[in-house]
């Protein structure tokens, strides 16, 4: 199991297009998923755009992002990364 802390950086936080892009990039790997706000602990499957979308996750909350499977290295570095590049919004 692997465990990394990231904070939301793009404007609009973790929205639909953002938790969509969070869920396709998820469902490709077979690891498990999940991401947990520190601040309130609520956690969601990050397979479930639903779910992702219930933790209410606006700019500059920090989510402690959970990873187990046979291919959690990547799917851990993938998903950190999608945060890092802020989901490609707020290019400049």
């Amino acid at each position: 199991m692997l465990e990394r802390e990231v904070s939301i950086t793009n404007a609009l936080g973790l929205h639909a297009r953002a938790a969509a892009k969070l869920v396709r990039l998820a469902n490709t790997f077979r690891s498990s998923v999940t991401l947990t706000r520190t601040d309130t602990n609520v956690s969601a499957d990050g397979k479930d755009i639903l779910g992702l979308l219930q933790i209410a996750a606006g700019i500059g909350v920090d989510l402690k992002i959970t990873v187990e499977g046979i291919d959690e290295q990547d799917a851990i570095e993938q998903i950190t990364k999608l945060f890092a590049d802020k989901f490609g919004e707020d290019q400049d």
